[in-house]
């Protein structure tokens, strides 16, 4: 497949080019062996099938999703969630503060926010329950995210201090478990945010490098909405640091602690 059919490919299903220019390589090869596993020989017929077999169209999403992560990325970030938005809804006197990490991915976000709560618990003593629902529509990245396990190039940006107390080196080094009790909390689902939001009343929400990175409007926009309609009042979105929300008016506004949170005001 050359990037003329793969432009054909993202455009003609609302993927974005800029999305997957810098990733297309090893998304190309995933569809190609699709493509020889269902019998396509071109990419007309290819393009039949996935319009008229849903379990094809299925596989075809995940074949699509994008599992480049680290943990602690975007370093800023990290820093604002530990000092302000993590305390704060400490000082706030929740009895539970519910997270959705939207696009999971292989789980490098959901556990560093994990870490991030139990540094800020030495700190407050008592901490409110924490729910966090970790969604993706691919299963394999799902299962690697429950077992816990990557390589130290994961690791790379993790302070050497927090990898020893939460990761267990493996293999010489070469890979790193998460300690156990950093998944308790964690609920993983397969979910298409696509089609609804998998829950209400998030305080905050985890957007980054996914749906507003790989797709174009069509999908993007009532996907958005999915993820806006799931946040509770007052609620915080945060988004990856090369991204922009949609177009038009969403009922949220920047926090003002970092460029790429918001907050829903209505």
């Amino acid at each position: 497949m050359d990037d003329r059919q793969f432009r054909q490919l993202l455009s003609q299903f609302g993927f974005s080019w800029d999305g997957y220019r810098k990733v297309r390589r090893g998304v190309k090869k995933r569809v190609t062996r699709h493509m020889q596993q269902v019998n396509c020989r071109t990419m007309l017929a290819y393009f039949s099938l996935l319009n008229e077999d849903k379990q094809a169209k299925e596989q075809f999403n995940r074949l699509m999703t994008v599992s480049i992560s680290r943990f602690l990325r975007d370093r800023q970030l990290w820093e604002v969630l530990e000092t302000d938005i993590l305390p704060g809804f400490i000082q706030e006197d929740h009895s539970r503060v519910k997270i959705w990490s939207a696009g999971c991915a292989c789980g490098e976000e959901v556990y560093s926010l994990r870490i991030l709560w139990e540094m800020i618990g030495r700190r407050y003593g008592r901490l409110p329950e924490l729910e966090v629902l970790a969604t993706d529509m691919n299963p394999s990245y799902l299962d690697k995210a429950r077992t816990g396990v990557y390589s130290r190039s994961s690791l790379r940006e993790v302070p050497e201090a927090i990898r020893d107390e939460y990761f267990r080196p493996m293999r010489k080094g070469r890979n790193y478990a998460v300690r156990e009790g950093l998944k308790e909390g964690i609920v993983w689902r397969e979910h298409n945010l696509l089609f609804d939001s998998p829950g209400t009343n998030f305080h905050l929400v985890f957007l980054r490098n996914s749906l507003l990175t790989y797709y174009e409007d069509e999908l993007e926009v009532p996907a958005f909405r999915n993820v806006i309609n799931g946040m509770a009042q007052d609620g915080l979105l945060v988004i990856g640091s090369h991204e922009e929300t949609p177009p038009g008016d969403w009922g949220i506004v920047p926090t003002g602690l970092h460029p790429h949170i918001y907050q829903k005001k209505f």
